[in-house]
């Protein structure tokens, strides 16, 4: 039986958050009533005339760069001309020929490893509007709302091998764009989505299959269950003697099946051609590469940096490196220099995210900072508070801030690890509970554990647990 690879190509688009449309003043917001933040220019009434949003321009050759594109100093905008209900004009602006950015790549991790796929191009283009159907399915509102808001669509090359890479690239552009602070990333209200483009073919060959292309993915996980059914599909197509048809499929994540659209259509069907209310884009070479020295260290970089530098388990890398706001109260606690990578990483990844996930709070709108979290650690790493402790002290830093040292005195936590004030404590147990120890020499080790309680009842709970255990030991011996 022959044996087949996936070969995925991915069509993202990325809303971008700028204050106002791409071409006209209105609002550039999620929700308000339906058709509420329009104007003539984004309804596209006769007479109209659009001007480009510079910081729409700016934010494509920020993502331009950080994906490693070659950026063009001279762009063009081009109509995209096709009848749809949510597209008032009849036609979108976009870029056909001359985009803003091409030829690019991208590095993402997928199991641990490396890998590199090529970015065909990114272009600006407005963002059509939407359709709500009513929920007895008779009649269908167009919202324009959105029509206007300015989009980039960042194109792959046909080169992610299966549904696994694929989410990996999801996540890395979404994370790039969180870096950059072009785009807010709610996949539920539309701001990030993406088509996907599948094709098969016999492992070891070289040519592409046919390709189809899925529309209406609205998450991540979609995005997974469509490719593999897409490749099922096909391949069971493909087994039984048929040939792939080049098409356009809706795929609908309730059923979990995808449906036809239309067979697919090329460039030539969308009549483009050069926007005639609108200028070529020409940026300064110098504006340009200003724009390059704003980037961040994106979390590709940050990634490989925490796993050689620090040495942190690669799934901690890419847990603190995934958000920008997670990474940078770390790297804020690296700098101190007061603790291990790996007791900042474990704080971040359990007991501080458990909070931000019950509160849906930021890390930067809790008032902890990265000055009392390295000296409660350093605290618990000196042996002056215990992890049960240290837990109470860090969500009192979480809620109300304040100096772990002070408050650790004022909640009476601060752990005694004085050895010849514990030995005496222990002393006086053993000689207390003779019955306890007479146990524990005849085999019965839960002996031990009344003993250490006992020991810790008489501390008032402050003695140092694993040197009391320790010792108790070496006393019993």
């Amino acid at each position: 039986m022959k044996e087949y690879e996936v070969i995925v190509g991915l069509e993202i688009h990325a809303e971008l958050n700028t204050s106002s449309k791409i071409y006209c003043n209105c609002e550039n917001a999620f929700g308000g009533e339906p058709n509420t933040r329009v104007c003539p220019v984004c309804m596209g009434m006769p007479g109209t005339l659009p001007v480009l949003n510079k910081k729409a321009v700016d934010y494509t050759i920020m993502m331009g760069h950080a994906l490693n594109c070659k950026i063009n100093s001279k762009s063009r905008q081009d109509r995209k001309n096709y009848f749809y209900p949510d597209l008032p004009k009849a036609y979108q602006i976009s870029q056909a020929d001359i985009p803003l950015c091409e030829k690019g790549h991208l590095d993402f991790y997928v199991q641990g490893k490396e890998r590199r796929i090529g970015i065909t191009r990114i272009h600006l283009e407005e963002d059509a509007g939407k359709l709500v159907h009513s929920d007895n399915g008779n009649c269908s509102y167009a919202d324009y709302n959105r029509c206007g808001v300015p989009l980039i669509e960042i194109v792959t090359e046909p080169e992610i091998k299966g549904s696994e890479e694929a989410k990996c690239v999801l996540e890395t552009i979404k994370s790039i764009l969180k870096y950059l602070d072009i785009c807010d990333c709610k996949m539920q209200e539309g701001s990030i989505r993406c088509d996907v483009n599948v094709s098969i073919r016999e492992k070891g060959s070289t040519n592409l299959g046919t390709r189809c292309e899925m529309k209406n993915v609205n998450s991540f996980s979609g995005a997974v269950r469509a490719i593999e059914y897409e490749a099922k599909r096909q391949i069971e197509i493909v087994s039984s003697g048929g040939v792939i048809s080049q098409e356009t499929r809706r795929w609908d994540d309730i059923q979990g099946k995808s449906f036809i659209m239309r067979k697919k259509e090329n460039a030539q069907d969308y009549r483009f051609f050069p926007e005639p209310d609108l200028g070529i884009i020409s940026v300064d070479e110098n504006h340009i590469q200003k724009l390059k020295e704003t980037l961040p260290e994106l979390p590709t970089a940050l990634i490989k940096r925490y796993t050689q530098e620090d040495n942190l388990p690669f799934t901690d890398a890419l847990l603190i490196a995934e958000q920008p706001e997670r990474a940078s109260f770390y790297n804020d606690c690296r700098a101190y220099n007061r603790n291990r990578p790996r007791s900042i990483s474990n704080r971040i990844l359990t007991d501080i995210t458990k909070y931000i996930n019950e509160t849906g709070l930021k890390i930067s709108e809790t008032k902890l900072t990265a000055d009392s979290l390295t000296k409660l650690i350093a605290m618990t790493e000196r042996d002056e508070l215990s992890s049960s402790s240290e837990k109470l002290v860090l969500n009192s830093l979480l809620e109300n801030g304040g100096n772990p040292e002070e408050l650790t005195e004022s909640l009476g936590l601060r752990q005694n690890s004085d050895e010849e004030y514990i030995r005496d404590i222990i002393v006086k147990v053993l000689s207390e509970n003779e019955k306890s120890v007479a146990d524990y020499k005849n085999g019965k080790k839960k002996a031990l554990g009344f003993l250490v309680g006992q020991c810790m009842k008489l501390s008032k709970g402050k003695a140092n647990p694993t040197l009391l255990n320790r010792l108790i030991e070496q006393e019993l011996n």
